[in-house]
């Protein structure tokens, strides 16, 4: 993982510079590009770094090389700048001494102007460099791997000793990336020509060149392919993901000696689209129905024909318009529950969301951002409204920090999801949707149609294994798995592991 990182920090960083420095050069030469080209670069380092790398994710698919361009993008900026500015400060008496000698402009720019700049240029990419470091954190939410899935997941669970580990790498990473480059740059500001012999200029030039022969290589690790034999899968964000998964990899190598690679952690939408087309990178997900319904598929429930079930509904669309198929019902339904501390609902007897009726003006609501958009009927809006619901204080909160919010008295009522063993943790009381206004999210796996011809020599009967997962869950079992996983900090494959083997699906 901190190699994954490195790797990318200095990839995009190549990438930047092979950019960044002709477009500075640019700047130089024509003063009325300058101007345009400047205001391109800032722009790119104001846009937020999720919107740039989902952008870039449309054009080039989930992975490292969508997180190396977007980070070679944010790192544009001081590069290009330093350029223009430090060749603006080579003395014009040196370039008209150029111009004497007979000199060509290329001539003046690599002999004269640029050597001289250097120490400035230098410096810009001193400063994308350290900068880079902490914005690869978001290269998890692509599938670009690195460290910033173990800060969320820590984030997520309350692991200080994750949050801490995972921050003290990247900062120790930023420290010794910026204490070697400013020894460089330090080095490039004081030296003299007549300072050192002709012997000591080799032995630098011979260190120079295999520091840029390491950086080279650390750099093409990014580009170097994951080994992707037998089946792919992409890692989830959410523990019961991960379960699966993990069951999964177990029962393919188990059964057939299947290989499985679960690669680098990704966003259930980013996850499909990964799935989806010719040029696909995964081979299944596990996901909801009404996940893939709304936020996959961008429907509504309002769009399920009379007579139809949500789930058959998702499941003609994926196959008809994406070349899937759902392979069944593992037994949870993972949906939107309300959620409110256990003392709230002692106090007011609470049972049903229906009892928070003539309470909910003295309580505070908490949900994540996504829960209160107009996408979909089954959001924030609606359903105040289908429950004549008015809170108190209603608050917006990140989905990873939202739990620890309610812990420390931020609010007492909140949406959760139902199988989520954090509310265990939390001690929340889950009510009952007595209306029913939040529709079901079933767990299901998504499998591409032509998975199963081609392991068909392998695996004859592996549509079936993978079946064999169908209705042996409910939402408290699987709760107390993913408590165990998320609280009591146990390996997921051991978890996974133990409930196949109690299952009898793997033998002891």
């Amino acid at each position: 993982m901190i190699l994954d990182h490195i790797s990318i920090v200095v990839a995009a960083l190549l990438c930047a510079i092979v950019v960044g420095v002709p477009l500075g050069i640019l700047s130089y030469f024509y003063p009325s590009a300058r101007k345009i080209i400047l205001r391109v670069v800032d722009l790119l380092q104001t846009t937020p770094a999720l919107a740039l790398l989902g952008i870039i994710m449309v054009f080039l698919g989930a992975g490292k090389p969508t997180v190396i361009i977007g980070l070679a993008l944010y790192s544009l900026l001081p590069i290009v700048r330093n350029t223009c500015l430090g060749l603006n400060q080579v003395p014009d008496y040196l370039v008209e001494a150029g111009k004497g000698m007979g000199m060509s402009r290329m001539q003046r720019l690599l002999r004269v102007e640029m050597p001289l700049a250097t120490p400035i240029l230098f410096t810009g990419i001193r400063i994308a460099a350290v900068n880079a470091v902490g914005t690869a954190v978001f290269a998890a939410f692509v599938g670009g791997g690195g460290l910033g899935s173990v800060i969320n997941t820590g984030i997520r669970q309350d692991d200080m000793a994750a949050i801490l580990g995972g921050t003290g790498v990247l900062m120790l990473m930023a420290l010794v990336l910026d204490t070697l480059m400013g020894l460089i740059e330090h080095r490039m500001n004081h030296h003299t020509a007549g300072s050192t012999s002709h012997r000591f200029r080799m032995v630098k030039r011979l260190g120079a060149a295999g520091l840029a022969v390491c950086v080279i290589a650390v750099g093409a690790w990014s580009f170097i392919p994951q080994d992707e034999n037998g089946i792919v899968l992409y890692q989830g964000e959410f523990s019961e993901v991960q379960l699966i998964n993990s069951m999964i990899q177990q029962l393919m190598e188990d059964r057939y000696g299947l290989e499985v690679t679960i690669k680098d952690q990704m966003t259930s939408k980013n996850n499909f689209q990964a799935l989806i087309g010719d040029d696909h990178s995964c081979d299944l997900m596990y996901n909801w129905d009404g996940t893939i319904l709304t936020t996959i598929l961008g429907l509504d429930t309002t769009d399920i024909p009379d007579g139809m079930t949500l789930y058959d509904f998702v499941n003609q669309t994926v196959q008809e318009e994406y070349d899937c198929r759902m392979l069944g019902k593992i037994g949870v339904n993972n949906t939107y529950a309300i959620g409110v501390t256990s003392q709230v609902a002692e106090q007011y007897n609470l049972k049903t969301i229906s009892d928070l009726q003539p309470v909910a003006g003295s309580l505070r609501f908490g949900a994540e951002q996504d829960f209160f958009t107009d996408a979909g009927s089954m959001k924030f809006g609606p359903f105040v409204e289908f429950y004549d619901l008015n809170f108190k204080e209603v608050l917006h909160v990140d989905i990873m920090l939202k739990y620890k919010a309610i812990e420390e008295g931020s609010y007492e009522v909140m949406v959760v999801y139902a199988t989520d063993g954090l509310n265990k943790r939390a001690n929340l009381k889950i009510l009952e949707d007595d209306k029913q206004f939040f529709p079901e999210y079933y767990g299901t796996i998504l499998a591409r149609n032509d998975l199963f011809e081609r392991f068909r020599e392998e695996a004859p009967d592996l549509e079936e294994t993978l079946s064999s997962l169908n209705g042996l869950f409910t939402n408290d079992l699987m709760s107390s798995m993913t408590y165990e996983v998320d609280v009591e900090q146990r390996s997921v494959d051991d978890v996974a592991r133990e409930f196949l083997i109690e299952q009898g699906l793997l033998a002891p």
